[in-house]
Parts: C-alpha cells; sequence; structure tokens
C-alpha cells in the first residue's frame, strides 16, 4: 500500500484574478489576504501539511513577488526534514519561450521537476479555494479503487450548476461523462448521481489526484489541452479510470469580490461556517511576532481583529479587523473588511497621511486593502448591488467599494451613491 510520502502536492498559483480586481493589482489571486491575517495560500499549504503531504510545489506566474515573499518567509523545513515548500515559477526554456497556457499547460511545463521528486502519485489543487480537507482519506480511496485519477466533488443543488463543472458517478464511483457549467435543466436531469432532491448533482472542486505516469502520458499526449477541469479529465474519463471522492464539508471558491466579502465576513460570526480555530488541523501563515491588540473606549460586535492593531474610541459592528490597523477615535465602521498594513508608519512614513483610518469617519460595506491611508472626516457608504465603478481613488464591485492598497483618501472625502 502506498504512504503520503509518495504524493506530491501541486497547487495552482499563477492565475490573474481578474474577477477579484483590484485586490489583485498587485498581487496574485492566492496572494490576497483573509480573515485579517492569512492568506489564501494557505489554505491548501496548510491542507497538505496536514494531510502528511511534505513536498509541495506551488506553480506562479502572475504578479507573483507577494506571493514568493509571504511563501519563503512561511514555510521553511528544518534542515532534519525532507519536505519541501518549494516556487516553480513560469519560465523560459529551450522546449517552450511562452507563458502557462492553463492549469494543464503549467504542469505540463514542469513534468521535468515533478519526475525528478520521483513521487508515484502527483495531487493537484487550486490556490484560491477556502476549506478544509484531509487529503489522506481522498488518497486511500484512490488506492483501493485502484483509479488512474481520482476527482473531489461536493454535492451540490441544481442552482449551483451553472458556474461548476459537473461529472456523471456510476455507483460503483467511476465517473462515467462531464459537463462544464450546463444551464439547459434536460442536461442537468441526464447528470443526476444522488437520490438527493436537494443536492442531486456532482460537481468537480478542481482537486485531482494523478498517477504520475498517467498524469504524464496524458498531458504529452494532448498536446493541444491547456486545462484540466475542460480538457484533460474529460478526455481521460474515455480512456481512463476515473473514480470521484466525495467531500461533504465546507467550500467555497473565492472568485469574485462579492463572494470574497461574504466569505469573509462569515468568520466574524460566533460560529462561523469555517473554522481557523481546529488545532488538530491548523491554518498555518508567517509568524510576524506582533504584540497583542489593544482597544480604548470602544465598542466592538462581531468583530474579528487580528494582533498588532490599536483602537481608539471607535464602534465597529460584523467587520474583519486585519493586522496592523490603526483606528482613530470616533470612527464607526460597519460590515467592512480591513486589511491591515503591513508595517508600523512609525516605521517606513511614506505619505501624506498615516497609515490607518483618521477621526470621526463612516464607513460601511467596503474593503480597505493594505496601506490604505484614510483622512478625517472620510464617508464610505454601500452601492446598489448590482453596480461597478471604476475611479482614481475607489472601486465599485457588486455593490461593495474597494480600496485598493497603498491609496490614500483625503480628509472630507465622500463615497456614496448620489442621493
Amino acid at each position: 500500500m502506498p504512504s503520503m510520502s509518495d504524493v506530491l502536492g501541486v497547487i495552482m498559483g499563477g492565475g490573474k484574478g481578474t474577477r477579484l480586481h483590484p485586490l489583485t493589482k498587485m498581487r496574485s489571486k492566492p496572494a490576497v489576504p483573509i480573515a485579517g491575517k492569512y492568506r489564501l495560500i494557505d489554505i491548501p499549504i496548510s491542507n497538505c501539511i496536514n494531510s502528511g503531504i511534505y513536498r509541495v510545489a506551488i506553480l506562479t506566474q502572475f504578479n507573483s513577488v507577494s506571493l514568493h515573499r509571504h511563501i519563503s518567509q512561511a514555510y521553511n523545513f528544518d534542515v532534519f526534514h525532507t519536505g519541501f515548500v518549494q516556487i516553480w515559477a513560469a519560465e523560459q526554456t529551450p522546449q517552450s519561450a511562452d507563458w502557462y497556457q492553463g492549469t494543464a499547460d503549467a504542469v505540463r511545463k514542469q513534468l521535468f521537476e515533478i519526475q525528478s521528486t520521483g513521487a508515484e502519485y502527483v495531487l493537484i489543487l487550486a490556490g484560491d479555494h477556502l476549506y478544509r480537507m484531509d487529503y489522506s482519506e481522498m488518497a486511500e480511496y484512490h488506492w483501493k479503487n485502484n483509479a488512474d485519477i481520482t476527482v473531489a466533488v461536493q454535492p451540490v443543488p441544481k442552482s449551483e450548476a451553472p458556474r461548476l463543472g459537473i461529472l456523471k458517478r456510476e455507483a460503483s464511483g467511476r465517473i462515467s461523462d462531464f459537463v462544464e457549467k450546463p444551464k439547459d435543466p434536460a442536461m442537468q436531469d441526464r447528470f443526476v448521481s444522488r437520490d438527493d432532491p436537494e443536492r442531486p448533482l456532482l460537481g468537480s472542486m478542481g482537486i485531482y489526484m494523478f498517477k504520475t505516469k498517467v498524469l504524464t502520458d496524458l498531458l504529452m499526449y494532448h498536446l493541444r489541452h491547456d486545462d484540466f477541469g475542460g480538457e484533460i479529465i474529460p478526455e481521460a474519463i474515455h480512456s481512463h479510470i476515473v473514480h470521484g471522492f466525495d467531500f461533504d464539508g465546507y467550500w467555497e471558491d473565492i472568485g469574485t469580490i462579492r463572494s470574497f466579502y461574504e466569505t469573509n465576513l462569515q468568520l466574524t460570526s460566533a460560529n462561523p461556517p469555517f473554522n481557523f480555530y481546529d488545532a488538530k488541523s491548523p491554518i498555518y501563515t508567517h509568524a510576524r511576532f506582533l504584540p497583542g491588540s489593544t482597544v480604548e473606549d470602544s465598542e466592538l460586535k462581531d468583530v474579528l481583529i487580528a494582533e498588532g492593531c490599536r483602537v481608539r474610541q471607535a464602534m465597529i459592528t460584523h467587520s474583519i479587523v486585519g493586522i496592523r490597523s490603526q483606528i482613530a477615535e470616533g470612527t464607526v465602521i460597519k460590515d467592512s473588511i480591513l486589511m491591515g498594513a503591513d508595517y508600523y508608519d512609525a516605521e517606513k512614513h511614506r505619505g501624506n497621511l498615516p497609515i490607518g483610518i483618521g477621526r470621526n469617519c463612516h464607513i460601511e460595506s467596503a474593503i480597505l486593502d493594505k496601506n490604505a491611508r484614510i483622512g478625517d472626516d472620510v464617508v464610505i457608504r454601500p452601492f446598489p448591488r448590482d453596480k461597478d465603478i471604476d475611479s482614481d481613488l475607489y472601486f465599485v464591485r457588486d455593490g461593495v467599494v474597494v480600496i485598493a492598497k497603498n491609496t490614500e483618501l483625503p480628509s472630507g472625502t465622500r463615497i456614496e451613491p448620489p442621493s
């Protein structure tokens, strides 16, 4: 029986994250901060480590400096450990001068590195999903069924089908068909795989376990196929043994500003759907060794506050306050995400205003990216749900106001819908 030491984890970290702009204006999608102190990439890396996969490669390409810095600072095994978390960046070679053209093409261009590890199995993972999963259970299922490929699947209602790849699974567990984002009700009925009327379909989670030889053969035989979900997996279903592994836990694809906003704010509840506090399977990140946060004469309700913050005479409701956040007196914050800062302003003064939020501000339904400098008496209010705006100082995505990284809002600025 194989073991988890035979598995190599490969995480897709090179996407542009266009739908998450402007949060991806200066970083790749997996480097986007979440929950006040983590990055999205911390989720799959932590899942690998907690599952006994100690050899992990992250394939990077677009706006990758921030991601590279985080990984190099956060994931260093000691010299007595045989594992690694490595960055495999897109590169020009004698065989190819192109960038990664898709998920499958990215892995194809790194086949030499994959084969050099000697791993018998490769686990392909996305770098921008929020979930906690024990990959060893998926691996055991893969080995038990002697599958060439195993796809992680989640039960979903028909209403979710238009945004997912849907798989048809037989009673044996083998996948027999695949359709990408079906909208036609008749097509959805053809792909019913479960007796549950509420969640009769199986959606692909974008998590694939391959025998290394099968992965190599598929990628080299189908050189024009650049994507796993839309091309390689549908092709493999008809030529290889492909199984579907059930995962019925919390899983969220953070693909848009609205989903990012709502997923973060869910974490402020007493019993959030995703729990960062699982002692048996912790989520790891860069250890910053910051002091505890101080809250002076303030009112906080349903707030997730990270370390190193200072809040003075403020009122904060249903919000996330990220690392090193500075909030001055008289400010009201509601339904908002403050990502905090990369440094304290006393260390590196780089603007006319100090980093943080000034006095007597009102901020509602907004995302403030890192190192934002907000003057006094600034007002930010929500826009209608279907509203998108691009301006020099702010963006609106699906009604959510987004202040991009390093933005400076002068005192008295008002960002709100016209009355």
